[in-house]
């Protein structure tokens, strides 16, 4: 007792100089738990430590009793194994390979040897030399005693007769003291249990990971001798486990038996002495894939393919059992065979070595019909036989989004194993109420496709916000537009559309048809460069039944597309439908506008008789759109169908007139009218115009002016980057913020879209000008002043004063700056004109050449002396162009 005392004193005094420079040993730990109870309690109180920390039970600070600590940790070779994986190993459950089943049970390190004396014990168990009973007795004594079995298996208890209980199980000894207390000991009653079990020395030998003998307690079974040896190697054997007596084996324990079927009963109690051996593996098979337990299963001779289906829990829902793909060794060489594990008696006899893989089934669905495009609960539904669409689309409010078109939709079928498709097109609004040529009849694995009535996003956003919509329906919107992302996916690997850059086939294909569609798809991308389109639109929808419809052509199947142009709604290409005709195509197009002819159309097609040549058909368009007519026109491969405009139509076109008129505002005109006719219209002039001065704007000049300010500011820019690295420039040359001040008001600038006219001679009849849509006519009042503007030292308006020449006007605005260039002073006149001199003197006795009312007096920037670079040229055409902005801008 001295010697714990000194230890555990030791102990103490160190942990408290300094916790973290030294750590108890595992064997000083031992001997201190070895210790009875009641002295370490004592000793823990004497020196003021805390039992729990001792003894790493945290439950005594609770009183409760004592709990048993772990004794397998894990191994070090499996921790050196995980730290030596990539992180895409350990993270990625694809890359991880099926391990051999059951072998994760025991993979651990024995950390103790000391047998557990806390397990529950059963009345069955056999009391035998070194077991511990504790008895209490109450009544007319009441004591506690700790009685041990001695050698010869027996028990002494003060003042009552030895008695011998070894080999007598724990309920008998307890029914053999209650009565020997009970006949020796008048009015005493004894109650009895078990203490400290006996241990006893056993062998784990063979493939266990860590052989040897160990002390043990007296329970422990096969399973707890596994263990307590840290479990098994990499090559132990599960389904042969064997248990020596005396050099004879009395047990087999099937792990297996255990593991998957719960099975303890050849998991026995052993006794001192015994053996227990784990020879090496037997035969054994891999299963992975779509099963409830992929591992590698070791087998028993004559086990069965079924049998090994149940070790693995059995298939997975999602499993393709009927061709299931195993890989087997035979003499020296690979082999692969295919098993159907569907059938009751599988023909197959697993094999050491085997390796099967259950795949999935097939990710397509199986006779269903699928609902895309503008509807309220899109997806898969099932399908029968007589199924048609009043059946999946019953109600125009229940079933449709309210964006969707009630004319036009189609139905998408597969014609052939390889997947070909044709198109059938119907009218929704009909096939709801059950009309027999609408309602078709659908096939498994039909596609019906509902399109919006809008083919713009923007178009169809501000329409939904002018439905005031529910808050139930805007919900039901959102929704339906997520499922559509993941339905058009699926539906794009339905028709068979792949990425073109990822499949060098169809790059090839590309390549080759390059030069045939290269006209169209520039002309189609000229027409839709800006416009962004609604998700249910014809454009998104019709785009994989297009490409398929494109790849599935071939010498013997002609294309099975179609084209409409001109005044329809929605002019393109689209599929040809069964039994397509004119109708149909305007039907798909959106109808016609109000401008279509209906007199006449055309249809262009290549001759049946000489694919080289092409054919013109024209008809009346209007009697092959009534119904039930005879003179509807059936389609063919690549017809391309124009409707033509009614001839002289025009739109509402408007032109706006403003300032000094009789009856100014905006004006309807008809198509082909001159400003002549429109001034009439108008009432002429007031009394107060300036004819001399007007100004007049047309959008498609603005345009142009708005692109050449825009290409001339690039230039500039380019200009500037690339001279300023040069060191040879003049020192009088513009500086930083000069330069930037200039791109900076070039930017700023709006183009106005000025047609310079002389309007006195327009309306005296003497000119003539077509108006425009709108066309803008400003008429100002009379002017009185000059404006002088440019380089001069003080840009301002005066007073007009007949005979008082250019010179006379700058000087009066102060002069001439020092980089004017006095050689190019022009004159913009009020009507919009320039005037540049050519000779030295700058008028002469002309009346044109004449300062007039209104006119502007332009100082160019001298950019030639300071620099000759193309910068400076650049520079000069910018600000000519500005002075004829700020001149037109300022005379509006």
């Amino acid at each position: 007792m001295n010697v714990f005392k000194y230890l555990f004193s030791a102990f103490i005094l160190i942990c408290c100089f300094n916790t973290l420079a030294f750590t108890p040993t595992a064997s000083q730990l031992e001997q201190f738990k070895k210790l009875p109870k009641s002295q370490q309690e004592a000793l823990a109180k004497q020196y003021g430590v805390d039992l729990s920390i001792m003894t790493g039970d945290s439950s005594l600070d609770q009183g409760s009793t004592k709990k048993q600590g772990y004794t397998i940790g894990e191994r070090l070779d499996d921790i050196e194994k995980e730290e030596g994986q990539s992180e895409e190993e350990r993270f990625n459950p694809n890359l991880k390979k099926v391990k051999p089943f059951g072998y994760g049970l025991f993979s651990g390190e024995p950390t103790t040897f000391i047998p557990s004396e806390t397990a529950a014990v059963p009345d069955t168990y056999l009391i035998g030399a070194g077991d511990e009973l504790l008895i209490n007795f109450y009544g007319k004594e009441s004591n506690s005693l700790e009685v041990i079995v001695d050698r010869e298996g027996r028990i002494n208890i003060p003042d009552l007769s030895p008695a011998q209980v070894a080999g007598l199980t724990f309920a008998e000894v307890k029914d053999l003291i209650t009565a020997k207390v009970e006949q020796e000991a008048i009015g005493v009653k004894a109650f009895v249990s078990l203490g400290e079990l006996r241990s006893m020395r056993i062998l784990v030998l063979g493939e266990a990971y860590k052989p040897g003998s160990y002390s043990v307690s007296s329970m422990t079974t096969v399973s707890h001798a596994l263990f307590v040896s840290g479990g098994v190697s990499d090559i132990a054997s599960l389904r042969n486990i064997q248990v020596k007596r005396s050099g004879k084996v009395v047990t087999n324990f099937d792990l297996y038996d255990l593991l998957i079927h719960g099975d303890s009963s050849n998991d026995i109690v052993l006794k001192p002495g015994d053996v227990v051996f784990v020879p090496s593996v037997g035969e054994q098979v891999s299963v992975e894939g779509l099963v409830k337990r992929p591992a590698i299963f070791e087998l028993k001779k004559g086990e069965t393919a079924t049998q090994l289906l149940k070790m693995a829990g059995g298939l997975k829902a999602d499993a393709y059992a009927k061709n299931v793909l195993v890989e087997r060794y035979n003499n020296n060489r690979k082999e692969v065979l295919s098993v159907d594990f569907s059938a009751e008696n599988i023909n197959y006899i697993p094999q050491d070595g085997d390796h099967i893989r259950f795949n999935s089934i097939s990710a397509q669905y199986k006779n269903t019909i699928s609902l895309i495009g503008a509807v309220v609960r899109p997806g898969n539904y099932q399908w029968h036989k007589g199924k048609r669409i009043s059946d999946v689309l019953t109600s125009v409010r229940g079933d449709l989004l309210p964006q969707a078109d009630l004319s036009y939709a189609l139905v998408v079928r597969e014609v052939n194993i390889s997947g070909d498709i044709q198109v059938h097109q119907f009218d929704v609004a009909q096939a709801i109420v059950k009309n027999s040529e609408n309602d078709i009849t659908l096939n498994a694995n039909d596609k019906i496709i509902i399109f919006s009535r809008f083919e713009e996003e923007k178009t169809e956003k501000l329409a939904l916000e002018n439905m005031a919509l529910t808050k139930e329906q805007q919900e039901q919107q959102k929704k339906t537009e997520q499922w559509h992302q993941y339905e058009q996916t699926e539906f794009e690997k339905y028709v068979g559309v792949i990425k073109e850059e990822n499949n060098p086939e169809i790059q090839d294909d590309k390549e080759k048809s390059l030069a045939e569609i290269s006209k169209r798809k520039a002309k189609e991308e000229l027409i839709f460069e800006n416009k962004e389109y609604a998700l249910f639109s014809r454009k998104k929808l019709l785009a994989p039944i297009l490409a398929k419809l494109k790849l599935q052509a071939s010498v013997n199947s002609a294309m099975q597309l179609v084209e409409i142009n001109g005044n329809v709604m929605f002019p393109g290409v689209y599929p040809l439908t069964v039994a397509g005709n004119v109708d149909d195509l305007v039907i798909a197009a959106g109808g016609l506008l109000e401008s279509a002819y209906v007199e006449q159309a055309e249809i262009t097609r290549i001759s049946t008789t000489d694919a080289s040549q092409i054919e013109h058909v024209k008809f009346n368009l209007k009697h092959a759109m009534q119904e039930n007519s005879n003179s509807n026109i059936p389609l063919r491969s690549k017809d391309s169908l124009n409707i033509f405009s009614i001839p002289n139509w025009q739109e509402n076109v408007k032109v706006e007139l403003k300032g000094e008129l009789k009856f100014p505002g905006s004006y309807t005109i008809r198509r082909g009218e001159t400003l002549t006719n429109l001034l009439e219209r108008a009432g002429g002039f007031s009394q107060f115009a300036e004819q001399r001065a007007a100004v007049f704007t047309r959008k498609s000049i603005k345009q142009q002016e708005q692109e050449q300010l825009a290409r001339l500011a690039t230039e500039l820019r380019r200009d500037i980057a690339s001279k300023s690295f040069q060191s040879s420039i003049s020192s009088n040359r513009l500086s930083y913020d000069e330069m930037n001040k200039l791109l900076n008001d070039l930017a700023s600038v709006e183009a106005v879209g000025r047609l310079v006219i002389d309007l006195p001679l327009i309306a005296n009849n003497q000119q003539n000008l077509v108006l425009q849509d709108g066309d803008i006519l400003y008429v100002p009042s009379k002017r009185d002043s000059i404006s002088v503007i440019g380089e001069v030292n003080y840009s301002t308006s005066h007073l007009y004063r007949a005979g008082i020449s250019v010179d006379d006007y700058i000087n009066l605005s102060g002069g001439l700056k020092e980089r004017a260039d006095e050689d190019r002073i022009y004159i913009i006149k009020a009507n919009g004109s320039v005037k540049i001199p050519t000779t030295g003197n700058w008028f002469v006795a002309n009346s044109s050449n004449q300062l007039e009312a209104g006119d502007t007096i332009v100082v160019p920037m001298d950019a030639g002396h300071l620099d000759k670079l193309t910068l400076w040229s650049t520079a000069t055409q910018i600000l000519y162009q500005m002075g004829i902005a700020v001149a037109a801008i300022s005379g509006i």
